[in-house]
């Protein structure tokens, strides 16, 4: 199967050019904030619309510039030391999911300090609303082109070839992968999750556990980047970056239902 050539571009108007990957982040977005409106409507939420517009705006600026950051210091240390701009020039591509979820952390920091509410009620609320988000940002991976899969065998019904692979194999739709596990899954689990009340600091547990272990296990059918390869044995950076992911989520859902603090 060849891979459905998508223009990146939907429309250009002048130098204004409105792509797919920038659609994909502000669906994202907008996902985010109707779901988010919708749980401060039901009853004790401890949430208000403005409250929740108001924290989607500091969480989007963590994405932006965490995910930059992120890419630059996890992915692209070599380009940026070639080119200092390299790290502004986010039109070229490269944004690290860890590097958002740390800007999205600084925001719920500041949200704490300016809203009075404790952290992990911010994040408590926020986890259930970032996976469509999550899968948006990689159907925008898939349309590019771009972090395709390993290679996969010749029989196999999902197997494509991609137009920037110098080496013209079949492969895995890893973006679609994780579009579905890290996207689509794991929000269906956390919003029935959240749906009742839960101890305090379940919720974002569940969340570092869920996309650590789907992104963990998707890496095993995705490229890993040419210039890094795998970092400590057979693990990519991916792995590196999701391990501890896991293994916080585990510490905190296991320090939640002990506390019981709903």
């Amino acid at each position: 199967m060849n891979f459905p050539k998508i223009d990146p571009i939907i429309f250009e108007f002048g130098p204004i050019a409105l792509r797919w990957y920038g659609l994909m982040y502000l669906l994202g977005f907008i996902a985010a904030w109707m779901l988010g409106n919708y749980r401060a409507k039901q009853p004790n939420s401890g949430w208000t619309k403005d409250q929740v517009a108001d924290f989607l705006f500091y969480a989007f600026i963590g994405v932006i510039i965490g995910g930059r950051l992120g890419y630059v210091m996890f992915y692209g240390m070599q380009w940026w030391k070639e080119d200092f701009w390299y790290l502004f020039k986010i039109w070229q591509g490269g944004m690290s999911f860890h590097g958002g979820l740390l800007g999205v952390i600084g925001g719920a920091l500041y949200y704490q300090y300016k809203s009075k509410k404790t952290f992990f009620e911010i994040a408590d609320f926020i986890a259930p609303l970032a996976p469509l988000g999550l899968m948006f940002g990689r159907i925008g991976n898939f349309i590019n082109g771009e972090l395709w899969g390993r290679q996969a065998s010749a029989d196999f019904p999902l197997a494509m070839r991609f137009p920037d692979d110098p080496l013209g194999l079949l492969r895995h739709p890893s973006q679609l992968y994780e579009a579905v596990f890290e996207g689509l899954v794991l929000f269906i689990v956390l919003w029935i999750y959240s749906a009742k009340p839960r101890p305090r600091m379940a919720v974002s547990g569940l969340f570092l556990v869920g996309y650590g272990s789907a992104r963990f296990g998707v890496e095993f059918f995705r490229e890993p980047d040419a210039h890094l390869g795998e970092i400590i044995s057979w693990l990519t950076m991916g792995q590196v970056l999701s391990a501890p992911m896991i293994i916080i989520g585990l510490y905190l859902l296991i320090a939640a239902y002990s506390k019981k603090t709903k």
